[in-house]
């Protein structure tokens, strides 16, 4: 989540959202192959598989000759969620239920992947931030994986914080917001065939404009800062990310909710959406109660779906608004 800890009586809202989710038996955990491999190739120090959580991780060929036939689908979870968390009355369940999905279209496990960034406990979600860690985590995760499966192509679906944590692990480059800058390495934008942002804070969070640097997630330099004024004082982090122009992918997509429980204020910050980006290629806004924070991750698992084989929304409502420029 981006900011539960700013606003407590949205968790029950959350719990009420998860009515109906039934635990799905999807094989957690990275397949032995690709725990192999990992290991063989440099990545066994970044403990990919986090075992030290249940449904920490997800993903892996049953054995090395296993054929892929769709382009990969790596899934960026938000703050404090976990990659296929187990539990079955709180949110903490990942892109389950788009894995799930998505292995009900044909895919495989060979061709799903997702692990947990962060200590995925949400009384910590107000000290997470676009930190080096785990940027680099998520980096090495996806570099990872394009080795591992040898992908001339890969699909990145972001929910909440995995959106903006995301488009800089794709784009790449020098990362300057942070007392020592460092660099991510060369973009992948076109290892990326689509890209879907899903609820999240490109443009900076209202509440955070409240508490500031109290809160490591809402700080000005890589938190939730939104400014004092649209295009002024946003985070530097945001600010580099929203001015950089590479592309993060071949279709970039963006769906949003004006129900957003935790983005609050109908997605707005300075009178534009936070959840759209200035290289989105299209975007979905959601209008009726249903469409909560999390459920804008479960609730949208056939769109998700839907454009990485279609590249289209088909019958989606255009958001009144775009992204000013």
């Amino acid at each position: 989540m981006l900011n539960s800890i700013l606003n407590p009586a949205s968790t029950a809202l959350l719990v009420l959202g998860l009515v109906g989710f039934v635990q799905a038996d999807i094989q957690r955990g990275l397949t032995t192959d690709f725990s192999n491999w990992l290991n063989q190739n440099g990545y066994g120090t970044y403990k990919f598989e986090r075992t030290d959580l249940d449904g920490g991780a997800y993903g892996g060929k049953s054995s090395s000759d296993e054929k892929i036939t769709h382009n990969p689908v790596i899934f960026f979870h938000g703050n404090s969620d976990i990659a296929v968390g187990t539990s079955s009355w709180t949110w903490q369940h990942g892109f389950t239920q788009s894995i799930e999905y998505f292995l009900s279209q044909g895919y495989t496990k060979a061709e799903l992947y997702i692990t947990t960034w962060g200590p995925g406990n949400e009384l910590m979600s107000s000290q997470n931030y676009h930190s080096q860690e785990y940027l680099t985590f998520l980096r090495k995760f996806t570099e990872a994986v394009l080795a591992y499966t040898n992908a001339t192509k890969i699909n990145i679906v972001g929910h909440s914080m995995g959106v903006t944590l995301g488009r800089r692990v794709i784009k790449g480059g020098d990362v300057k917001a942070t007392f020592f800058p460092y660099n991510l390495g060369p973009s992948l934008a076109d290892k990326v065939d689509t890209f879907i942002g899903i609820a999240g804070a490109n443009l900076g969070l209202v509440s955070c404009q409240y508490v500031g640097s109290m809160l490591p997630t809402c700080n000005s330099m890589n938190g939730f800062y939104p400014g004092s004024a649209a295009n002024s004082g946003l985070s530097t982090f945001l600010q580099e990310l929203n001015d950089d122009k590479t592309k993060e992918g071949d279709h970039v997509f963006a769906m949003f909710s004006t129900q957003d429980d935790l983005i609050m204020y109908g997605d707005l910050v300075f009178g534009q959406f936070t959840s759209l980006w200035p290289t989105v290629d299209d975007s979905h806004k959601f209008e009726t109660s249903q469409y909560t924070h999390i459920n804008m991750r479960d609730l949208t698992k056939d769109l998700q779906y839907q454009l990485i084989t279609q590249h289209s929304f088909s019958t989606a409502e255009k958001p009144s608004e775009t992204f000013l420029q």
